[in-house]
């Protein structure tokens, strides 16, 4: 077929612009309005992104834990926007309706027309798990878009585009790295599946090398960053395993939360999609990829989340199934958006009923009694073994940080200032650390020796007083300082358990904190 930009004129492609442009714009809407109705329902920022903020603030070509777009994303939406929970999460909106925009034209390059676009963009569009991660400041809902940018690169060349696009896969995988390693391994599942198919002859060009030449420019600041640090993120990644942090499920187990992340129904959507590829030689390299690389992800035990960026390209395909084994239907003949009513309802009807599993729409009582009446409790669960509480940890990490800022806040305002000045906050996790902050006002900056703030040391403070936030004894505690107090307690009814911790006052320092802040590394 003639090259992409042979056919900027072609109506079939200008038709599955506008449509995927119509979609994008609604996915961006309802982002928008679900983050300014979450603050009326008591919902505050979630654990992770006052940790990306902080980030932002220390801004590195790596860290120990994720990668360092993220920490420019925050850096530029505090810078942009301070601190308002739509703003510090635009960024995130706009790259989930970028999803939904390179789904649309994903299903137009693999030969579907407006029916089969319609289709894959109601079933992306609804997913509850994209619907989750695009509603706060995260890395996760970047990752399609570098994923699919390389795929929409190689199916274009395959239908006869110039090999120069090999520069844009390669600085779509490049950026990739640098959002999230994960990149990493789809690239490897890719290549594998275009050696073992005929496509591999793509591989074979001066244009492929130098696409792999900019992913590794891309890349290589991150590389002699892990190399300075000693590879901090296979250290983490090493004790997670070790220390089982995350859920290892079963295969069966794993394929079934596979169905129930992108809403039981749409299976018949990109499941179909996903036959459709293997059967269709042309394009078998794209199912091979996705079965690789969910292969690989369930060898590693990774959590199912992980397998999410590649959906989009089986939606697509889905679509398109769709469209050719219903070519003759009027709707499809006449080439109408909604050519499949039965099944795209039910993936909106649906999709409208698991909602409030995905998005905070409900207040917390309510969705336990929603979730409880529609028996989808159980389906809300933990990716890792911590415990969870009355809400899921994606809901309950989002409760309890201005509470315990706030009597952060008295325990230090209450002391001398000739204390306060040689006041050390130590924490012992990146959540409690980087509440406070971020919302603290006034305070002495939080330490923590996880992940990486142990890289960002202990600050300067003498730590002769100290405000200790533990899950600790005063017995204990006493081998470090003479006097120890609770001074207080964090943790809400809606918080996740762990983060019911003691506040403890400390004075009479025992040790010398910079000579034991090598003891205090916590990659986890």
């Amino acid at each position: 077929m003639r090259a992409f930009a042979e056919r900027s004129d072609d109506p079939e492609l200008r038709s599955a612009v506008e449509l995927a442009v119509i979609f994008a714009f609604c996915t961006l809407i309802f982002h928008v309005l679900a983050n300014l109705y979450q603050a009326h329902l008591g919902y505050g920022y979630f654990r992770d992104e006052m940790y990306y903020l902080i980030c932002g603030r220390h801004l590195a070509w790596g860290y120990v834990d994720q990668g360092p777009l993220v920490a420019v994303q925050a850096r530029a939406g505090e810078t942009l926007f301070g601190r308002s929970l739509v703003g510090l999460r635009l960024f995130a909106s706009l790259a989930g309706a970028a999803r939904v925009f390179l789904t649309g034209v994903l299903t137009w390059a693999l030969g579907g027309r407006r029916p089969a676009q319609g289709l894959a963009l109601v079933g992306v569009s609804l997913a509850p798990i994209y619907l989750g991660t695009d509603g706060v400041l995260a890395m996760n809902s970047f990752e399609s878009l570098f994923w699919m940018g390389c795929l929409l690169t190689l199916i274009l060349i395959l239908r006869g585009g110039s090999p120069k696009l090999w520069l844009v896969f390669g600085a779509s995988a490049g950026v990739g790295v640098l959002n999230k390693p994960s990149m990493t391994f789809f690239l490897v599942a890719l290549l594998a599946a275009l050696i073992l198919t005929r496509q591999g002859r793509l591989l074979f060009s001066r244009w492929t090398a130098a696409g792999v030449l900019i992913l590794l420019l891309f890349a290589m600041p991150n590389l002699l960053w892990q190399v300075h640090h000693h590879w901090p993120t296979l250290e983490f990644l090493q004790n997670g395993r070790l220390e089982h942090k995350n859920k290892a499920l079963g295969v069966v187990p794993f394929l079934v939360t596979q169905i129930l992340d992108f809403n039981p129904a749409t299976f018949l959507l990109w499941g179909a999609g996903l036959v459709w590829l293997f059967r269709d030689r042309s394009w078998r390299w794209l199912g091979a990829t996705f079965a690789l690389f969910l292969a690989g992800m369930m060898a590693l035990h990774a959590k199912d989340y992980y397998v999410a960026p590649i959906y989009p390209i089986l939606f697509a395909a889905g679509g398109v199934a769709w469209e050719r084994r219903s070519g003759k239907r009027s709707r499809v003949l006449e080439g109408r958006w909604w050519a499949f009513p039965i099944l795209e309802s039910t993936i909106v009807l649906s999709g409208l009923l698991i909602l409030p599993m995905s998005t905070p729409i409900l207040t917390p009582a309510a969705w336990v009694a929603y979730a409880k009446t529609l028996h989808l409790y159980g389906a809300a669960s933990n990716s890792e073994n911590e415990a969870s509480g009355v809400l899921p940890q994606f809901y309950a990490d989002r409760f309890g940080w201005q509470e315990e800022v706030d009597r952060v806040q008295q325990i230090a305002e209450s002391l001398s200032p000739e204390d306060r000045k040689q006041l050390l906050i130590l924490c012992s996790n990146y959540g409690e650390a980087s509440a406070i902050n971020f919302l603290g006002r006034g305070l002495p900056p939080a330490v923590s020796g996880h992940n990486n703030y142990f890289l960002w040391g202990p600050g300067l403070a003498s730590g002769d007083v100290a405000i200790l936030i533990e899950d600790s004894t005063a017995e204990h505690l006493h081998q470090f300082y003479d006097r120890v107090e609770i001074a207080g307690r964090i943790g809400t009814t809606y918080s996740m358990p762990y983060e019911h911790r003691n506040i403890y006052l400390l004075r009479g320092r025992k040790f010398d904190l910079r000579a034991m802040w090598p003891k205090k590394k916590n990659y986890i």
